[in-house]
């Protein structure tokens, strides 16, 4: 009678397990396990990119002034260049510089400003519609010399020649308010300069009455672009 052989795979007693088959049978099975935490990272990561992505979309390109233009000239290349700044602000965008170009500007535009829209159009809209454009003569001292267009202002009555103020007995115009929509340089020193403001139509027979006007300027806070 032949000896029987111990059936393939069969464990004899004392015999040791090889580990290097449990350990390959052990790492077989976790596997998966890793492969589905490197998926859920990279998720991860594609939803932060994307949330990244978003937020830095928040701002784009949009026309800025590069000089002043006057009322009724056409905006032309030279009169613009490109800025990043936040969406969503009442500005034209860069890409529509196409339907800028040669355009008239409707109001007069200061350079550094950025181009809004119904600030240009295919006519001149501009004194707008109730507001009036007053010149006066400034004489020197009656006004900051660093007055300049864009200013907010209020235009007093100033003292008499004889540099005494009106009494309270002697009628005065009242002062009106508007902004500057041109500062002229004296033709001379110590001459007088002609400041041009833009008011309410309403107030021109007032500002008519002022006499040796002397101009302020108000606080930045509620100025308003001519």
């Amino acid at each position: 009678m032949s000896p029987s052989r111990p059936r393939e795979g069969a464990r004899l007693p004392g015999a040791r397990s090889d580990p290097a088959r449990r350990t390959t049978s052990t790492v077989g099975r976790r596997r998966p396990g890793w492969i589905w935490a490197g998926v859920g990272t990279v998720v991860v990561s594609a939803v932060g990119f994307s949330l990244f992505a978003s937020a830095a979309g928040e701002r784009e390109k949009v026309l800025v002034l590069t000089r002043d233009v006057p009322a009724g000239d056409v905006l032309e290349v030279r009169d613009l260049r490109q800025a990043e700044a936040a969406s969503e602000t009442g500005v034209v965008p860069a890409a529509d510089s196409a339907e800028v170009l040669g355009r008239r500007a409707r109001v007069p535009l200061v350079a550094g400003s950025l181009l809004a829209p119904g600030q240009f159009g295919g006519q001149r809209a501009y004194p707008p519609e109730g507001q009036s454009e007053v010149a006066f003569a400034i004489e020197a001292g009656s006004a900051s010399p660093h007055v300049t267009r864009g200013d907010r202002v209020a235009v007093l009555e100033g003292p008499d020649g004889a540099g005494t103020p009106a009494s309270d007995e002697e009628e005065t115009a009242a002062p009106v308010v508007g902004t500057v929509a041109e500062a002229k340089a004296p033709e001379s020193p110590g001459g007088a300069r002609t400041v041009t403001v833009l008011m309410e139509t309403g107030a021109v027979r007032r500002a008519a009455g002022i006499e040796q006007p002397r101009v302020v300027v108000l606080p930045a806070e509620g100025r308003e672009a001519p």
